[in-house]
């Protein structure tokens, strides 16, 4: 089969070759891959800033496809059916974090497009527990966002609590997804750009956001919760300065540029700052409902298999509305 695969000393670069298709195992299911996602954690996984990654490695962790065979030991799972593959791609099931509802804090968990290989090729082998089942009907390219954008994004989402005045600093492929959620909650979303990037600021507005503007402005009014997307560090102290007394900052990314000093006073009065790790198997039966009942529409743009490196580039250099999809 064809894939693009990133290997040792080869940083920040793919590879289009022909490997060996993966074989099913007990356990696992093997899927015909109709879409991939392209995410901001594969630029951490290719630039070398998270540690250890499988080698070589097919990266992709959105993966919307179709099951081609079922391993020993699967229930409930037919040959054709659609499904989704996500960036948590097995857990142990005996922690301490597995055995009290953790399971995105496993001591042992393995993940989809780091540890193990994932959609950036034809075909992929996946763990039956941690697929989701999708749509039959909808356009693959579009479903491919929510596995990641879409499913950490609601776990930031259901982190920042009730929080009616909401901002998203940094507005991607989740931001778009999770304004699209927020507004049929009946919350008010503000918008935080980079500097001058006035296209993203009038795309926000389109989807319904009360405010939008750069990630230096104050909100018109202070926020109950901030989540921040961008992994730009210096973003934290920012949000902090926009929060309401009680407010909370989320950060939804898995890697972040070093957080300056601030002062203590930006903290106080009960203000709190908290990360989002990975997903839970919850977070994905509760997220796809509300998606389907909110209506949301992902904004992407399509990217053959083999223009992968391309995808990349242009989501770097910030040139896209929404997500970068891959179609093999």
């Amino acid at each position: 089969m064809r894939a693009m695969t990133l290997h040792a000393g080869l940083r920040n670069r793919l590879q289009l070759e022909e490997v060996e298709a993966p074989r099913v195992g007990a356990g696992q299911v093997r899927i015909k891959i109709e879409a991939c996602g392209v995410c901001r954690t594969d630029f951490h996984v290719l630039d070398g800033d998270l540690p250890n990654p499988k080698m070589p490695l097919i990266p992709g962790h959105e993966i919307v496809g179709r099951i081609a065979e079922i391993g020993p030991g699967v229930v409930g799972m037919k040959i054709g059916k659609r499904v989704g593959v996500p960036w948590l791609g097995w857990t142990c099931g005996a922690c301490g974090f597995c055995r009290t509802h953790r399971e995105n804090l496993c001591d042992n968990a393995r993940f989809t497009g780091y540890t193990l290989n994932g959609g950036f090729a034809e075909e992929c082998v996946a763990d039956a527990r941690y697929v989701f089942a999708l749509s039959e009907t909808a356009d693959p390219v579009a479903l491919a966002p929510l596995l990641c954008a879409g499913l950490i994004g609601y776990r930031s989402l259901r982190m920042a609590g009730d929080a009616q005045r909401l901002g998203f600093y940094g507005f991607g492929a989740a931001a778009h997804i999770l304004a699209q959620i927020a507004v049929y909650q009946g919350r008010e979303v503000y918008a935080f750009t980079r500097a001058g990037d006035v296209d993203a600021q009038d795309f926000a507005r389109k989807l319904g956001v009360v405010w939008a503007g750069s990630s230096g402005q104050t909100p018109p009014a202070p926020l109950d919760a901030a989540i921040i997307f961008a992994p730009v560090g210096e973003l934290i102290p920012r949000a902090l300065s926009a929060l309401c007394k009680g407010g909370k900052v989320v950060c939804g990314g898995i890697h972040m540029s070093d957080i300056p000093s601030f002062p203590y006073a930006s903290l106080w009065q009960e203000r709190q700052i908290m990360s989002v790790a990975n997903l839970t198997r919850q977070d994905g039966q509760e997220f796809f409902p509300l998606a389907d009942k909110a209506g949301v529409r992902t904004h992407t743009t399509a990217y053959p298999l083999e223009e992968a490196n391309a995808a990349l580039d242009d989501l770097r250099a910030g040139r896209l509305q929404g997500a970068a999809v891959l179609v093999p």
